[in-house]
């Protein structure tokens, strides 16, 4: 049996013989208890509140409950009990203040009917699901009641130690909507499942999930000036809900099949071995500034959800879209705390990425807190003990905190440092060998004055946002005029270069210095000390034709080609063998610092010459030689990032092995890397030839 018609058969029972009860004020949202369904919701500012209620699919309400504030409301928190609702209805809520009572940092609106926070499936219009009745419905979003029942068999979170992943970032329609995705369901979860294949393949151990939370894909206005094409909320970085999967990623039509579809994901992905983390949005919601929609958290009680100027009403916008949760107001941790919990229990997810996480740690005036009470509620909440926490550790107001973010000692970083200081290296900025030395070992100057470790690094060269790894050596400049905003948005401090032409060239030197380049930013990426990710299709070439900012485009540019796998096909080998390099040697995946109580590990710097770092201005070479047990291999990194070959002098060890190359990124596509335990013998033992701007790994 379908989910849809598991779903059909309880719509059979529907009856319009409801039994109405005081209700419970916990937990928030819907609660399926013995005899019927509980609805609790908080609003402190309300005078009054309903519970309305739609048929699957109905565009007008089919009933209605006022609630009694004397027999219905405990403290600030609304709620009713129902016999005889069964799941698949809809819902919302009406919340009022009396006149008189008014305010500017009120929002209350009786004529809309608002979405439950707690919500978790939601159902409402989507371009991306225009067969379904729901299209036509404009800015109504509706909380569905749904059977979440699931057979998860023995399944659990992973719970693989932070050190040994390889993170994959990946937008769930932007991997399988192209045509050349050749799978039954583009553009889905499902979709993903069917290529769970090509994941083992590559050897990464987790996918981190741009936003799968309800947003709308359409709240996007403007229109492509180059092809007159409406564009679209592709990313999804404007949540609607904390808690609902987006209803568009599922196949099924049926009412809550998202969530059945959701679980089904992550039941596919753990079976093999990879780990599901969700880029989570808290900092902001897609209800907008002054001139935008209410639709749930602005209605039902703004002056506590967001943080507001009591003057005039204005958003604070530290997010840079319109408006700032108010994240460590009591209510809104619980709500946040809720939702981690509940995708971490329900759905098994094994982590979280938090958007402009900084935000998370300002107060109700947008002041900076030194102990934010929300951080240290989600590092110290005995359900996520073992969940991943990664922060991205800044926000769209300036406040910048790599290395210096609250962590409580959980938290993990995207290392924005790193990303930028690999950048100017590869590049051959003058100067940065000292810096780059910093970087491979793990970032001590960032993380070990607070007690981390360098797997609490989370290194990166390229996410959703910014270049791909191929318009990073191809691009000296953003090209976003597709976006409609005259190709104003978009970071301008790429820390690229094209090499000596724009874009797409068929000079061969070129080419040939843009693919070595590439090797070199994935070697650097992967074989430091700290946690690779990687963004998907850079192991495969994609091109976003020098668009830095392709949040709203839902097409070619966003979407991933996989013909690309098979135009660059070397290069999706040269990921993988870097993958398995570093998962087969420990030494490459710490959990000290070195100096720190780590066993036998022990860490060199060499320059052309051994024990002779050249830390000079000048200098674009470095050694770096790691030794551990008797029983581990040894490893030497050359880097070089001058045109001139360089020669290295190779360290010697009581090691009787010889040296042998893994990785020689001056070679040619396919001599570059082998597959690992398959290393051939170097032909001189005491030195290496290190060709410009190339990247060398030995191992013995």
């Amino acid at each position: 049996m379908t989910y849809s018609d598991h779903h059909n058969r309880l719509l059979d029972a529907v009856t319009t013989d409801f039994a109405v009860q005081r209700g419970r004020p916990q937990p928030f949202g819907v609660s399926n208890m013995a005899g019927g369904v509980n609805f609790a919701v908080f609003s402190r500012h309300a005078t009054a509140l309903s519970l309305v209620l739609f048929r699957p699919g109905g565009l007008e309400p089919f009933m209605e409950f006022p609630f009694d504030p004397k027999i219905n409301r405990t403290g600030d928190v609304w709620h009713i009990f129902l016999q005889g609702l069964v799941t698949g209805f809809e819902y919302g809520y009406r919340a009022a203040r009396n006149s008189g009572e008014g305010s500017p940092v009120h929002r209350f609106d009786n004529q809309q009917v608002l979405l439950d926070p707690y919500a978790r499936a939601v159902s409402g219009p989507s371009l991306w699901r225009a067969a379904t009745r729901k299209a036509s419905r404009e800015g109504h979003w509706r909380g569905i009641l749904v059977d979440d029942t699931f057979d998860w068999e023995l399944d659990q979170p992973l719970n693989y130690h932070l050190a040994d992943s390889v993170i994959y970032e990946m937008h769930v329609r932007g991997f399988t909507r192209h045509k050349s995705a050749l799978v039954t369901h583009p553009g889905s979860f499902q979709g993903i499942i069917e290529k769970i294949p090509y994941l083992q393949k590559l050897g990464i151990t987790a996918v981190e999930l741009l936003p799968v939370t309800e947003f709308d894909e359409a709240d996007n206005y403007r229109k492509n000036p180059l092809t007159g094409e409406p564009l679209h909320n592709f990313w999804g970085y404007h949540p609607l809900s904390f808690f609902a999967p987006k209803a568009a990623y599922a196949v099924e039509l049926a009412a809550g099949a998202q969530v059945h579809e959701f679980k089904e994901m992550v039941k596919a992905l753990h079976a093999a071995g990879i780990e599901v983390i969700l880029d989570m949005v808290f900092n902001h919601t897609g209800e907008g500034n002054e001139e935008g929609r209410t639709l749930s958290l602005r209605g039902l009680d703004n002056s506590v959800y967001y943080i507001v100027d009591p003057e005039n009403g204005t958003y604070a916008n530290y997010s840079g879209c319109g408006n700032t949760v108010n994240c460590n107001h009591p209510v809104v941790r619980d709500l946040i705390i809720d939702a981690l919990c509940y995708w971490v229990t329900e759905m098994h997810v094994d982590g979280f990425r938090f958007d402009l996480a900084s935000i998370l740690g300002r107060g109700s005036n947008g002041e900076v807190l030194a102990n934010p009470p929300l951080l240290e509620r989600i590092a110290g909440n005995p359900v996520l003990a073992n969940t991943k926490l990664i922060a991205e550790a800044w926000d769209a107001a300036g406040l910048y905190q790599v290395g210096t973010f609250p962590n409580f000692g959980r938290w993990a970083e995207w290392n924005g440092k790193f990303r930028d200081d690999i950048r100017r290296f590869v590049r051959g900025d003058k100067g940065m060998v000292s810096v780059l030395a910093t970087r491979l070992a793990g970032s001590s100057d960032l993380y070990q004055d607070d007690g981390r470790a360098p797997y609490h690094s989370i290194n990166f060269i390229t996410s959703h946002d910014g270049f791909t790894l191929a318009d990073l050596v191809s691009y000296q400049t953003k090209h976003n005029q597709a976006n409609g905003e005259y190709n104003a948005d978009g970071d301008d401090h790429n820390l690229s270069s094209n090499y000596g032409a724009e874009g797409p060239t068929n000079d061969p030197a070129i080419k040939t210095l843009r693919t070595q380049q590439l090797r070199n930013f994935a070697t650097l990426l992967i074989l430091a000390h700290g946690v690779p990710m990687l963004l998907a299709g850079d192991e495969m070439g994609r091109s976003q034709d020098g668009n830095n900012n392709a949040w709203c485009q839902d097409n070619a540019i966003s979407w991933i080609d996989w013909a690309d796998l098979e135009h660059n096909d070397n290069l999706f080998h040269f990921f993988r063998n870097l993958i398995a390099f570093r998962q087969r040697h420990a030494l490459l995946r710490p959990r000290h610092f070195e100096g720190e109580e780590n066993g036998d590990r022990r860490l060199t710097w060499h320059g052309f010459k051994l024990n002779q770092p050249d830390w000079s201005e000048t200098s674009h070479y470095l050694g770096m030689h790691l030794q551990g047990r008797s029983d581990e291999a040894e490893i030497y990194l050359l880097v070089h990032a001058a045109e001139d070959a360089v020669n290295f002098a190779l360290p010697t060890s009581n090691k009787l092995a010889p040296w042998k190359c893994f990785v020689d990124t001056a070679l040619t596509p396919e001599q570059t890397s082998c597959v690992p335990g398959e290393e051939l013998e170097v032909p001189h033992q005491k030195s290496y030839l290190v060709q410009g701007r190339s990247v060398v790994v030995l191992v013995k």
